[in-house]
């Protein structure tokens, strides 16, 4: 079985891809992307969950994840991630026109939705009392550089989101290093906020947070793939192809069936959750594989490389290093599990 995109689906995906093959200067975790970024922009990739009202093209969660997909099968050291899943979808779908308005267009957002041992909770230690939210957060990603965080926050009147200014008062951001870059440890304290939503919002955040993490992670190990297949139809050995060993081909057999199996998982669970279904057990399964499937396969892809995989100028370790924060970012494995027996 594969998935069969519409013809506006197929014209975004063949456009990100030629944005990126073009401008993409892959990097090393430490410098943004800047001219992949803006080429994004100026193709309007950026803006396609945007109401038209706006200047956007009023799309949905599928077309945003073509785009974070064609991302990650470059690697692109860009903050679509960030700026698409956990900022711009959760204000088209849960922000007043005001909100809406204020946020949306050539303003950078984040979420702020993990907290140290905690993975994205429903009902999070981080407290909002009145308009002002404290407490801490984790694995926020791109905070340098957002206009608003989006703070998973307990009120009152139960778990919600709330929009946090990262230049205000009450906010200290702390970077640390991760396997493909950085992120940032936030601290709140009674720092002034506006509600974005209640607990729908929350669920719908963490909803579109995993995701587009799954579209990045999708497009991350196709584009691993594809690097190995390629060198193993060139590399020769004893005068014949690596892939024409019986070991080798089964080896990357392997591979190939664990990235079919996350393409399809992330694609389920992006077309559910855009189309208004419940995609809550897809967006486990494609969790729990990213976290499970996704690092293995690509030490097999190092593996098949030989020492070249070892080479920090050869590009596989983009792949690999962003695979390992994206497996840390829905938790783990163990708790992508634990989540599904939850709810079995």
């Amino acid at each position: 079985m594969d998935f069969a995109f519409e013809e506006t689906q197929q014209d975004i995906q063949e456009l990100a891809a030629q944005v990126l093959r073009r401008e993409s200067r892959g990097g090393d975790g430490t410098s943004f992307d800047a001219a992949a970024w803006k080429a994004l922009d100026d193709a309007g990739l950026l803006s396609l969950a945007v109401p038209e009202r706006l200047g956007g093209a009023g799309l949905g969660v599928l077309e945003t994840a073509v785009v974070l997909t064609e991302v990650g099968r470059v690697a692109a050291d860009v903050p679509a991630l960030s700026a698409l899943a956990f900022g711009v979808l959760p204000v088209v779908r849960h922000g007043t026109p005001q909100q809406q308005e204020e946020l949306l267009g050539d303003k950078q957002l984040t979420a702020a939705l993990n907290e140290p041992s905690s993975p994205m909770p429903g009902h999070p230690r981080t407290a909002m009392d009145g308009q002002k939210v404290s407490g801490t957060k984790s694995g926020v990603l791109h905070a340098d550089r957002a206009h608003r965080f989006l703070v998973s926050t307990t009120t009152p009147d139960g778990p919600a989101v709330a929009l946090v200014d990262p230049a205000g008062p009450g906010v200290t951001l702390h970077r640390t290093r991760t396997s493909s870059g950085f992120e940032w440890t936030v601290r709140f304290d009674e720092a002034p906020a506006e509600l974005l939503g209640g607990a729908t919002a929350l669920a719908d955040l963490h909803a579109c947070a995993i995701a587009g993490i799954c579209a990045i992670g999708d497009g991350a190990v196709a584009g691993a793939l594809a690097l190995t297949a390629e060198h193993l139809r060139t590399r020769h050995q004893f005068g014949k192809p690596l892939a024409a060993f019986q070991a080798v081909a089964q080896q990357v057999a392997d591979a190939y069936v664990a990235a079919r199996t996350l393409h399809l998982a992330a694609l389920s669970a992006c077309w559910r959750l855009g189309s208004g279904l419940d995609a809550t057990e897809d967006l486990d399964i494609a969790a729990w594989w990213l976290a499970e499937e996704a690092p293995a396969m690509l030490r097999t892809c190092h593996h098949l490389h030989g020492g070249l995989g070892l080479d920090i100028t050869y590009p596989l370790h983009r792949y690999s290093s962003l695979i390992a924060d994206l497996a840390r970012l829905v938790g783990g494995a163990h708790h992508r599990l634990d989540e599904l027996a939850v709810r079995a």
